[in-house]
């Protein structure tokens, strides 16, 4: 189903999705690349919710060294991680 996000944004998201650490921007990228033109509205917000993690907790989450907590322990969140997760392999 595709989402109806506009090029604006998607490039918004994507905007939001730089980080600090090459490693991030790189797994993130990777999915963006693969799951963008999908993403329903939810995962847009959900991604932009943790986004707002800050970069080495996200990287300990994306690299499997962490769990998510607290409010990003979120069943669409964590969805997106183990996607992100699949894709870094």
């Amino acid at each position: 189903m595709p989402s109806g996000l506009s090029d604006l944004d998607r490039a918004r998201l994507r905007w939001r999705a730089r980080r600090g650490l090459l490693e991030n921007d790189l797994i993130i990228t990777r999915f963006l690349d693969a799951h963008e033109s999908t993403l329903a509205a939810r995962d847009v917000q959900a991604l932009t919710h943790l986004f707002e993690m800050g970069d080495n907790e996200l990287l300990d989450v994306l690299l499997g060294r962490a769990d998510l907590s607290g409010d990003y322990d979120d069943p669409d969140i964590r969805r997106l991680v183990e996607q992100m997760k699949a894709i870094s392999l």
